[in-house]
């Protein structure tokens, strides 16, 4: 990942999104030949001159200190995640040239499986790159597509994008879609010398128009929670709220649990197809659902 062009990238499209009056700002005329502020808008509103505000946005943070990345931030009004991807811009500006590094194969501990199979609801662990190296066997029920006879570790991403079994799966899979490659280009400044991850971006940007299109529009988020509709091909339509819980002891993991409200009718599917998933185990089992 090229640094100075992702921070120039990056800088130029928030300030391209914020208007004047969004920024607090008294707008004399209405002839302005720039979309969102400009830069001497912005400069003013961190308090740098614009000399040195226009450094910055040709991609040059070698240097900056945190104060001036804060309220470059706040003119900005920039969110956490946002915030948080222009620190990792800054930071890797500062760690000197380096090489990429080769992808390492992850392992889940046993401790952390057990977990997993512990708990009554779906639920797998995952990379920063999206691939799934943990699952429980209701995780691997609701995800039933990803989970063919050779794939050891799918990737979420690879589902979303080369997949169209996944446009089937999720009802909002749009939004879905920009969550990953909005968590995708926040790890991307995070960790920007992760060979599989910069592949990974590499081969849904060359099969994906709609990936790369989003890929550019520079947006990033931080996944914690969020909820989730689907269409399952045994239960049908479940509303699932998912919750991230990241691991310290096992640096870039997170446990991805799926839950739903209790006494809705997405509570009824998802005890059937726990109820299903349990049957799998004996096969002259059938569950049957209560209407």
């Amino acid at each position: 990942m090229d640094n100075r062009a992702e921070v120039r990238d990056f800088l130029t499209s928030r300030r391209a999104r914020l208007t004047p009056d969004q920024a607090g700002l008294t707008l004399y005329g209405s002839n302005r030949r720039v979309k969102g502020l400009r830069r001497e808008e912005v400069a003013m509103l961190a308090d740098v001159s614009t000399d040195y505000y226009t450094r910055l946005e040709r991609g040059n943070l070698s240097g900056v200190s945190e104060s001036v990345l804060e309220a470059v931030a706040a003119a900005l009004k920039l969110d956490e995640s946002e915030r948080v991807h222009l620190f990792d811009l800054a930071r890797a500006a500062n760690s000197g040239s380096r090489r990429r590094r080769p992808t390492t194969k992850q392992q889940l501990r046993p401790g952390v499986q057990r977990i997993l199979d512990s708990l009554s609801a779906p639920a797998y662990v995952r990379n920063n790159r999206l691939d799934l190296l943990g699952v429980n066997q209701f995780g691997r029920a609701l995800l039933s597509d990803l989970y063919t006879a050779d794939a050891t570790h799918p990737n979420l991403a690879r589902y979303l994008f080369l997949d169209d079994r996944s446009r089937d799966f999720y009802a909002d899979w749009s939004a879905v879609a920009k969550d990953v490659v909005a968590s995708l280009r926040l790890q991307a400044g995070h960790n920007p010398y992760d060979r599989g991850l910069t592949d990974l971006v590499g081969e849904l940007s060359t099969r994906s128009e709609e990936f790369r299109t989003w890929w550019a529009s520079h947006t990033v988020r931080l996944h914690r929670t969020s909820t989730k509709r689907m269409h399952h091909p045994i239960v049908g339509d479940l509303e699932l709220t998912g919750e991230a819980l990241e691991l310290p002891g096992d640096d870039g993991l997170t446990i991805i649990t799926y839950t739903v409200e209790p006494g809705t009718v997405s509570a009824e599917a998802l005890q059937f197809l726990i109820s299903w998933a349990t049957s799998q185990d004996a096969p002259h089992r059938t569950p049957e659902r209560t209407e």
